[in-house]
């Protein structure tokens, strides 16, 4: 009976079960369904959303190119009249201070004014580029891709620039006395030769747009391009067809010349000056925009004395948004490297408590504006020098020490677009070594054995071909041009020279032949072994008088050099300003033996090698145990 009993629970127990699971098995089903169904809606209006923000950036643009149009329809007779294209970029043709603000998603201006306004922000595929730090929170992906792709190619957001206006407003950023200058009514006239190779087309057309739209016609007298071998196939036929529109227009006004090999920038600059016939020559880079009132200062002042060579004032236009920033005004010096840098107006300009007045300046950041005539007599460029670097250093110094003048203008003002990297070439320290060398040859006198020092190359036997210099020492023969000591004391005070340097290079211990000492990371002013490469974090300079420069070495006496101390703590070693350690009373002054120890003048103890581990070792000072020190390259004294 219990057995009986028993069985009919179990079969209950078992019913239950059974029709528990199957419960289950339809509310998973029936959810699952559910599940789907609920994706599919979601996606689907996602797509919507989608379709509709795309369709946002479509009409958006439309109105852009409508309102554009329009302006085009609405030009008055005495409006400035430029070609209009059948590409596909938009020419505003209305002039600049007339021109109507109008909504443009892509302008960097418009992103500013509704930067408290709600706008819809999409995840960036290119976190880590440059080119979107600040700039494309509304693009698409497949716009951010293609912006992306621009960028590298040419350094700069050419899918920016090919959606904006082609005249564009930009902030007038002169000294307010420009703006009440009178200039002569019988001004010289003016040959604007831009430079480029590999540039987008419409920021080759915005430059040539600035310049008609803001130089005075009867003082224009032709835009020369000058093509250093583009690879670009719409910087061929594209370009010759708009410059046949240009031309259209302003008969002859538009002239291009093609390098069929590349040659360089000199070379270029050299091709655009034979072929100018206007009085002044102004040479520009391509990815400009020139400002109003730019060309009469430099006119004015060139008629007064022509043997000036003049520079204007630049201001940055940021590669990535082209925002334009209003640089100060400054002189413009250089490194022992011959690499540009901002200096320093001199006391006597500030005296003057004048903002407008002329920059005396020791040298050329490579945009100049000179007397035709006069800059073929003085010998144009230097055709010796290659591809990039050191040639507008190169004719500062010649023009300074062969009787003529550099300055720079403040009422002359040219927006400059500064590259994310340059076209030419992806490392220019070889060709800048080699021009540098060959300007020290020629015009350094006593003083060229700083740029080998500044470029880690030995005074002897370096195996640098920079060519043949006769030629240009003759020109320095026959204009009876000056010493660079001359120089030195009466135009580039400011320049410092290291003539006690006795020892520079690479220094490695002679127990680890590859590892160098290196400065390491800036912020931390530790030194550290590092596996070695000729860069400028492993330079070492030693002085005769004991000093330890480590790094790259300053050029300018406002400048402070970074030395070698032992802070006299420990056996801690440290980097810091040579100016600051004194003042510190740290010990910075060494005994460096070629092949021999590194001791301390003060502390007496050495600068060595500590092992940590198998293969980790650290920089230490301690009491000497023997090792030694090697160091690249020595000066004799």
């Amino acid at each position: 009976m219990l057995r009986r009993r028993l069985s009919w629970f179990s079969l209950g127990l078992l019913l239950v079960l059974t029709a528990h699971i199957a419960v289950m098995t339809y509310v998973w089903t029936v959810g699952k369904e559910l599940l789907m169904n609920q994706q599919n809606i979601l996606k689907r209006r996602s797509d919507m959303v989608e379709r509709d923000n795309s369709l946002i950036d479509k009409l958006t643009l439309l109105e852009h190119l409508v309102h554009n149009l329009s302006n085009n329809l609405q030009l008055t007779e005495n409006d400035k009249q430029l070609p209009q294209y059948s590409s596909k970029l938009v020419l505003s043709q209305r002039e600049e201070q007339n021109a109507k603000p109008h909504l443009n998603l892509f302008d960097p201006n418009e992103q500013k004014n509704r930067k408290n306004q709600k706008v819809r922000r999409r995840s960036k595929r290119f976190p880590q580029s440059a080119l979107f730090i600040k700039w494309g929170d509304n693009l698409t992906d497949a716009e951010q891709i293609k912006a992306q792709d621009l960028f590298e190619k040419y350094g700069y957001n050419a899918f920016l620039s090919n959606k904006m206006s082609l005249q564009r407003p930009i902030p007038d950023t002169r000294p307010s006395g420009c703006k009440r200058k009178i200039y002569p009514a019988d001004l010289p006239t003016v040959s604007v030769i831009l430079i480029f190779f590999d540039e987008a087309l419409s920021i080759i057309l915005r430059a040539i747009n600035s310049i008609i739209a803001k130089t005075p016609s009867h003082l224009l007298k032709e835009i020369i391009l000058v093509d250093d071998s583009s690879l670009y196939e719409d910087l061929k036929d594209t370009l010759d067809t708009i410059i046949s529109e240009y031309n259209q227009k302003y008969p002859g006004l538009v002239i291009i010349i093609r390098h069929k090999i590349q040659k360089g920038l000199t070379q270029a600059r050299i091709s655009g000056w034979k072929a100018s016939t206007a009085d002044i020559i102004v040479v520009l880079d391509a990815h400009i925009e020139v400002n109003v009132g730019w060309a009469e200062p430099i006119l004015a002042r060139i008629k007064d004395n022509q043997k000036l060579i003049i520079s204007p004032v630049f201001d940055k236009v940021s590669y990535d948004d082209f925002e334009v920033l209003a640089y100060d005004v400054s002189a413009h010096g250089y490194t022992w490297q011959l690499w540009c840098q901002y200096d320093y107006p001199t006391p006597e300009w500030y005296a003057l408590k004048d903002e407008t007045a002329p920059v005396r300046s020791p040298s050329l950041m490579g945009i100049f504006a000179a007397d035709r005539k006069y800059f073929g007599e003085i010998g144009t460029l230097d055709e010796g020098m290659k591809i990039y670097g050191g040639e507008n250093v190169e004719l500062a110094i010649r023009v300074w020490q062969c009787g003529g003048e550099i300055e720079v203008l403040p009422c002359s003002k040219v927006a400059h677009i500064e590259r994310a990297h340059k076209p030419y070439l992806p490392d220019l320290s070889k060709t800048g070594k080699a021009n540098a060398l060959r300007v020290a040859d020629v015009w350094m006198d006593d003083y060229k054995a700083m740029v080998h020092i500044a470029w880690n190359v030995p005074l002897k036997g370096h195996g640098i071909d920079y060519g043949d210099t006769s030629a240009r020492k003759k020109i320095r023969e026959k204009l009876k041009c000056k010493s660079f000591q001359w120089y030195l004391d009466n135009v580039y005070p400011n320049l410092q020279p290291y003539l006690n340097i006795i020892y520079y290079g690479q220094l490695k211990n002679t127990l680890l032949d590859k590892l160098c000492l290196d400065q390491g990371p800036p912020e931390v002013n530790v030194p550290i072994l590092y596996p070695c490469h000729d860069g400028a974090t492993q330079y070492v300079f030693y002085l005769i008088t004991g000093e330890v420069f480590i790094g790259k070495l300053r050029s300018r006496k406002d400048q402070h050099n970074r030395c070698l101390v032992d802070t006299g703590e420990g056996q801690m070693l440290a980097i810091e300003s040579c100016i600051e350690a004194k003042e510190k009373k740290h010990h910075l002054l060494w005994e460096l033996i070629q092949d021999g120890p590194i001791i301390n003048r003060t502390t007496k103890r050495c600068f060595e090698v500590s092992k940590k581990t198998e293969s980790d070792y650290e920089l230490v000072v301690r009491p000497c145990s023997g090792q030694s020190w090697k160091i690249q390259h020595s000066v004799k004294m």
